[in-house]
């Protein structure tokens, strides 16, 4: 086993696999690069500022008590994000359990009444939860095909069907609201 000291960090090679060993303020400098795009995306999912901030809090302890099994083979973003996105769709699951309402993309959309703008919160509404976090995590903050299908763990092939499903809902739900969805 070869170990380096590299900053606050300890790179270690074993069969040729380098981890990072992730001291504090190593971990305290990646939380605060990337707060506000997980928070982005947290707010995104759903679509509420307190449960976002929570959903990035606790996102950010768990990957703060895992950070020792953190592994460079996934870019600390892929990592920061997977943690985030599964806190928001456990949050989504426990509202379903509660009653709540999730999601409402089963449901027709219909154009609203003579004056009434549709704006874009109500139409990701219409739109699948899946396809909308791969939405958000690709045009808010500019991931990557690979790097989404890292994130999500599936195929590359089904990020880009969800991306191109979730458009087309949007499209249509932004088009039922009187926009023509080019902006």
């Amino acid at each position: 086993m070869i170990a380096r000291r590299s900053g606050s960090s300890t790179l270690l090679a074993a069969g040729g696999v380098y981890q990072v060993e992730m001291d504090e303020r190593t971990f305290e400098r990646l939380a605060q690069e990337y707060a506000a795009r997980l928070y982005a995306v947290a707010y995104r999912m759903l679509g509420n500022r307190a449960d976002a901030e929570d959903a990035v809090q606790r996102a950010l302890l768990k990957c703060f008590a895992a950070r020792a099994t953190y592994s460079p083979r996934w870019a600390v973003s892929t990592w920061l994000y997977r943690a985030v996105t599964n806190v928001c769709i456990d949050e989504l699951r426990r509202r379903k359990v509660r009653g709540e309402q999730v999601d409402n993309h089963e449901a027709t959309v219909l154009p609203p009444a003579a004056g009434q703008r549709l704006d874009l919160t109500r139409a990701l509404d219409a739109v699948p939860r899946e396809a909308r976090m791969l939405l958000a995590l690709h045009y808010v903050n500019g991931l990557g095909y690979r790097e989404l299908a890292a994130i999500r763990g599936i195929s590359v092939n089904t990020v880009k069907s969800q991306l191109a499903r979730g458009k087309a809902i949007l499209k249509q739900a932004l088009q039922a609201g009187g926009h023509d969805g080019s902006d």
